[in-house]
């Protein structure tokens, strides 16, 4: 079995500590469901980490997945450069599933490549991987405006490649919830937000996925999601599979919703 779990975890740079500057104990429980995803990927010792990020390189039509051998990135644009990546790409099995999807004319690849900086929304979840587990390479996934059902197409994809080269990996699937959960968030208060965050975590208790086809465009767009389509690439990638789900935590206290699950086939 290619895919050992997955975890679907937010990306805000503020639980960093040397971000946070202590403001990141406010979300505590966020940190402490962080680090437990960072110690059981630490024991399932995958080849490769799969990351979907809504910061990575993002095309209205195509969905793009890092090019190169390697990639590099800092904490800069935030006020720590001193905390600093360098990550090898699984350039075997980014160039199995680009082959599968020439094979299907599929809009996803390595096209307009050549991106070797790392995003936040990469960045966060290897923050916490890296302080426990230092193997595996990393292949880093894109979103696009294209339909739920491709992005859910493309985590079929890249576990069929990990199937086809045996390869052991675990899916991270980065993306905060809505950010419309308080008046003082940092996009106001909207009735969505808090309804969007609810659903989703109802669904993902249950890891019942085809229900992430059930929200409305409009409606994730109102709530101010930024982790829909991430979170169905993982679901791709768990197609067919019965999957033992475990919500970790949820917070709204910044007014943006964090969510921490895991998903272990079974």
């Amino acid at each position: 079995m290619s895919v050992l779990a997955a975890f679907m975890v937010p990306h805000p740079p503020l639980i960093v500590p040397d971000i946070g500057q202590g403001s990141e104990r406010k979300v505590q429980k966020t940190i402490d469901s962080y680090e437990r995803v960072a110690r059981e990927i630490a024991e399932l010792k995958p080849d490769t980490i799969v990351i979907s990020s809504p910061h990575a390189v993002m095309y209205y039509d195509y969905l793009q997945i890092s090019s190169g051998t390697s990639a590099t990135g800092d904490f800069s644009r935030f006020g720590a450069p001193q905390v600093s990546f360098s990550e090898e790409y699984d350039y075997e099995l980014v160039k199995e599933i680009e082959k599968i999807c020439v094979s299907e004319d599929f809009p996803a690849g390595t096209k307009g490549g050549g991106h070797s900086e790392l995003d936040h929304g990469t960045m966060v979840p290897l923050y916490f991987i890296r302080n426990e587990y230092k193997g595996g390479k990393i292949v880093r996934i894109g979103l696009s405006a294209l339909p739920y059902e491709k992005h859910y197409r493309l985590g079929e994809i890249v576990r069929s490649a990990a199937d086809y080269l045996n390869r052991r990996i675990v899916f991270v699937a980065s993306g905060d919830l809505s950010h419309k959960l308080q008046e003082y968030g940092p996009y106001g208060f909207a009735k969505e937000g808090p309804e969007y965050d609810k659903r989703l975590m109802d669904v993902c208790s249950r890891a019942d996925f085809k229900e992430l086809f059930n929200f409305d465009e409009d409606f994730c767009e109102r709530a101010a999601e930024c982790g829909h389509r991430s979170f169905l690439i993982m679901a791709g990638a768990l197609d067919g599979m019965t999957v033992w789900p475990t919500v970790y935590s949820h917070e709204d206290v910044t007014g943006v919703g964090y969510g921490i699950c895991s998903f272990y086939p079974e």
